[in-house]
């Protein structure tokens, strides 16, 4: 990945914590990885727990930040969540998989941040 990229990501999940945190919301992990792969944010509403992709772009030339959350991304998202319920002994907590997307300006400043609860249900292989 592009260090361009990477900033630009790691300006998406600045604003993104300091939106949930706005909200309310209780930071558990900030880039929980796995063999499997990472999630950008677990975070904590209540007794939910709510696992985040935040996706971050400065134009829509190559569509919405959501849409790249594909199906094949969900399906990660899920197996890295499921890891993480299981080794914190929370597989009956309540959860929940958000997207924030956000759009920034040629100069990195927010035009738009928009935090989409339930963006998809857990997703077995297949």
């Amino acid at each position: 990945m592009s260090h361009s990229r990477i900033k630009i990501g790691k300006i998406g999940e600045a604003l993104a914590v300091e939106h949930l945190k706005a909200k309310g919301y209780e930071i558990r992990e900030k880039n929980f990885r796995t063999r499997t792969g990472e999630i950008d944010l677990i975070v904590q509403q209540g007794k939910r727990i709510v696992f985040v992709e935040v996706k971050t772009r400065r134009s829509l030339k190559f569509g919405t930040p959501q849409a790249a959350v594909t199906p094949t991304k969900q399906r990660q998202i899920s197996r890295i969540a499921l890891d993480y319920l299981q080794a914190h002994n929370l597989l009956d907590a309540p959860c929940r998989f958000d997207v924030i997307a956000i759009l920034l300006s040629p100069k990195s400043e927010p035009i738009e941040l928009r935090q989409i609860e339930n963006a998809f249900e857990f997703c077995a292989e297949g």
